[in-house]
């Protein structure tokens, strides 16, 4: 996406001077709150043990001078609550995002050592030599000589995953990728994938999945089960539905209907506005976050939800979901509203 140039500002002689105010959430306030308490998931593929919940960067980084400030304090937030899982991909801003997350994490004490990093090889660039050429320009951005974790971001039928998959093994023998792993993919593609393997293990497959979107995600979920393959969850609020967002007559922005027409389409979003009241109701009652309800319901799944924030005050709302753990019980009557199956 192009940068917008800021429109300009004049008087009769001469400009304006721009105005002296500071963003409203750019630079962060420190946080006087603790460290949030993320677990380590061991990968059956090897690797740095995997963190439970981690901030994707795919709304980061995109825009003006203030975004990017903002940006910027939104991943120092979480670094400094105890996000260690930051995902971001090569077309996330056009490689901005990667570029803002290697600043900021540079900037820490052991330059972001102890971070797991994900990045995304474009479903553009699934040659040998793309993929290679693909790494080398995330690494530069991020300032890194490595990602623990590199993913297909997506399957491109065109090229076939004969000759992608043994390309990315190449770079994981050679140190430069701690792991690898796909997203968007099938059941028939994780089987095809993983033929064309010798040496390595897929270790991760990324997914939408949420209380509202599960349909495509829960057969891979099995599958990934079988095989020791960590499912990644994106969305795992539902741009913000189970978070309590657009409940109350907010309007959803036009942005956000585009990348989220699953949720809001005209012909679904009245009954899974419904259905996420119930769960606000049934969050209220347990006397817990209800964006809790939503990350814990995956959790209790056996998957790792990443979720998005644009503003540090985000962070710190997501992590006191994370650290409220609603019960079993609540779990499964969350599961049973979500599906229609109680009022």
């Amino acid at each position: 996406m192009k940068k917008r140039p800021a429109p300009a500002k004049s008087r009769a002689r001469r400009p304006a001077p721009a105005p002296r105010r500071r963003p409203k959430t750019s630079p962060a306030r420190p946080s006087t709150v603790a460290p949030a308490t993320i677990e380590p998931i061991p990968l059956a593929a090897g690797g740095k043990p995997h963190p439970a919940l981690g901030l994707g960067l795919w709304a980061l980084g995109r825009w003006t001078a203030e975004d990017e400030a903002r940006t910027k304090a939104t991943i120092g937030r979480a670094y400094e609550r105890g996000i260690r899982w930051f995902d971001t991909a090569e077309v996330y801003g056009g490689g901005r995002s990667e570029r803002l997350l290697g600043e900021v994490l540079h900037r820490t004490s052991n330059a972001g050592a102890d971070s797991f990093v994900v990045s995304k090889v474009s479903w553009e660039h699934l040659r040998p030599t793309q993929v290679r050429a693909s790494l080398v320009g995330t690494l530069e951005r991020l300032a890194r000589r490595s990602v623990d974790l590199y993913l297909v971001h997506a399957p491109d039928t065109r090229v076939p995953l004969s000759e992608t998959m043994p390309a990315l093994e190449g770079l994981w023998k050679e140190g430069r990728v701690g792991a690898i792993g796909v997203s968007n993919f099938s059941v028939e593609e994780l089987e095809e994938a993983a033929r064309h393997l010798t040496e390595a293990r897929i270790a991760v497959n990324q997914v939408r999945y949420n209380l509202f979107d599960r349909d495509e995600a829960e057969p891979v979920l099995e599958h990934c089960r079988r095989e020791g393959i960590l499912v990644e969850a994106y969305t795992p609020l539902a741009r913000g539905l189970l978070a309590g967002r657009y409940l109350d007559g907010k309007r959803v922005p036009a942005d956000v209907q585009r990348f989220a027409r699953r949720l809001f389409d005209p012909d679904r979003r009245s009954t899974l506005v419904a259905r996420a009241r119930a769960l606000r109701d049934l969050a209220a009652r347990a006397e817990v976050p209800m964006a809790s309800i939503a990350l814990h319901w995956l959790r209790s799944r056996g998957a790792a939800p990443v979720f998005g924030a644009g503003r540090p005050e985000q962070v710190d709302a997501n992590l006191a979901a994370w650290a409220a753990r609603p019960s079993a019980r609540v779990l499964d009557e969350a599961d049973a509203i979500a599906r229609g199956e109680r009022a």
